[in-house]
């Protein structure tokens, strides 16, 4: 492995993170892409030690603070994340000699022409390699809060939040899934028979990728160790999309039937809108909109290679009415913008975005799409309600909301959803836990119109 080259890599990606104009899953793809010619090894590195340091960046920070004079908030922003890349290779990757981490941090702080601190940098992480076996953390039964803050890198208010809204051990077992290692959801074609399902699920297995049925739903599967969706068997065919199992379940709850007319209003990339259309079976049809042409491009896109042929495609502000749509809903899904705390283990840098501040805004644009995607759904028509966050007023209260506000009523879900699901129920609504239950996090609540 050319290490200092792909260090160098890792370095500028952290520091262009840093200016905070763009997620870290893009840009880590962007760079991915950018060096395809690297080896497997070399990429897998960048993606390891990128994502690692993003997701562990508080827990760094508090060593760092423990060993470095200078308090990392006073750093060199290249010093500061040259130490926070190398801090966490000497914490989480074993496999890699101490030595090595020390020698080419020393190494890119001069290339990059920081030679006045090459001595603090070597000293800093020679400190942090001889005493990581002693390092103490916030007392657990002192400074519980803070303790679950600092070890599990979240912002303390955040787990203030998540204690206040589900309790202490569920708040634990939610920050310690997001550190877990994130599998990919698969949502095979329901037209597959059994027989083609397991073919395909072996052909994976001997390419190296580990495929696992998930218990919840007979087509959903979790897959590890695939080093690109594309090149997978089945995919260039349509027998698969990547969807988590939470958003299945949003649509399996929705009970469509064949020949509904089933509208999604937020619907990129369009994992919910072929699921719909899958369980079409060819009948009736699924309008997908979406804000702008570049989501609807992506919808399309997947739309192309899932051969669905009942789906169109069109780009719809959700907070502006089309009139073409008002009355046509069978089924109305409305899977709006969320603060998504519910997906922190596969966007890391959710947390430190967002703000309670940024609680409180997102709930004027939910109200806005809701109050005008309500009038597409046709008398006695569904509307299936869902956010992938863990927040009661954009979920539990926006579901009273919209009882209040709208002729609309909550109704149960639980005969399409798996039993050990159905006992979680609070008031014909689910909340679905990381950590809890074997899903992203995820709320859904469904209603019927007057």
């Amino acid at each position: 492995m050319t290490d200092m080259n792909v260090r160098e890599i890792i370095l500028d990606l952290l520091l262009e993170l840093s200016r905070g104009k763009e997620y870290s899953n893009i840009l880590i793809a962007a760079v991915l892409e950018k060096y395809d010619y690297l080896d497997g090894r070399e990429k897998a590195f960048i993606k390891r030690v990128s994502e690692g340091t993003i997701e562990r960046r508080i827990q760094i920070d508090y060593v760092l603070n423990l060993y470095s004079k200078t308090p990392v908030n006073r750093m060199k922003p290249l010093i500061r994340e040259l130490l926070r890349m190398s801090t966490y290779q000497l914490l989480f990757m074993e496999h890699i000699p101490d030595a090595a981490v020390c020698n080419e941090a020393v190494k890119l702080a001069k290339k990059r022409k920081f030679q006045a601190l090459q001595g603090y940098v070597n000293g800093v992480l020679r400190n942090i390699a001889r005493g990581r076996q002693q390092l103490v953390y916030p007392d657990r039964e002192a400074s519980y809060q803070e303790y679950l803050s600092v070890y599990y890198s979240m912002p303390l208010w955040l787990v203030e939040h998540f204690i206040k809204a589900y309790g202490a051990a569920s708040c634990e077992k939610i920050l310690a899934s997001y550190l877990q290692r994130q599998s990919v959801g698969i949502r095979l074609r329901e037209t597959l028979s059994e027989a083609e399902r397991e073919e395909l699920l072996a052909s994976w297995e001997q390419a190296g990728i580990s495929a696992r049925r998930h218990p919840y739903l007979p087509y959903a599967v979790e897959i590890e160790g695939a080093e690109g969706i594309r090149r997978m068997k089945g995919f260039e065919e349509g027998l698969f999309a990547v969807q988590d199992v939470s958003s299945m379940l949003a649509v399996e709850a929705a009970g469509i039937r064949p020949g509904d007319t089933v509208i999604d209003v937020c619907a990129a990339p369009g994992g919910k809108a072929f699921h719909a259309a899958d369980k079409l079976n060819g009948t009736g049809q699924v309008i997908a909109c979406d804000v702008t042409g570049y989501k609807t491009d992506r919808i399309a896109e997947n739309g192309a290679r899932l051969g669905a042929q009942n789906v169109s495609v069109r780009v719809q502000d959700g907070r502006l009415r089309d009139e073409t749509l008002v009355a046509k809903a069978d089924v109305l899904l409305a899977d709006v913008p969320c603060s998504g705390l519910g997906v922190i283990g596969r966007k890391q840098d959710i947390k430190y975005r967002v703000t309670p501040e940024s609680l409180q805004e997102i709930h004027k644009l939910q109200r806005e799409i809701v109050a005008n995607v309500t009038a597409y759904i046709k008398p006695g028509g569904i509307m299936m309600y869902s956010t992938c966050t863990m927040n009661p007023p954009e979920n539990e209260e926006m579901a009273a909301w919209i009882c209040r506000e709208f002729a609309m009523e909550k109704v149960s879900m639980a005969q399409f959803l798996p039993e050990i699901l159905q006992q979680d129920m609070k008031e014909e609504t689910l909340q679905l836990l990381p950590g809890v239950h074997e899903t992203d996090g995820f709320f859904m609540a469904k209603f019927r119109k007057k």
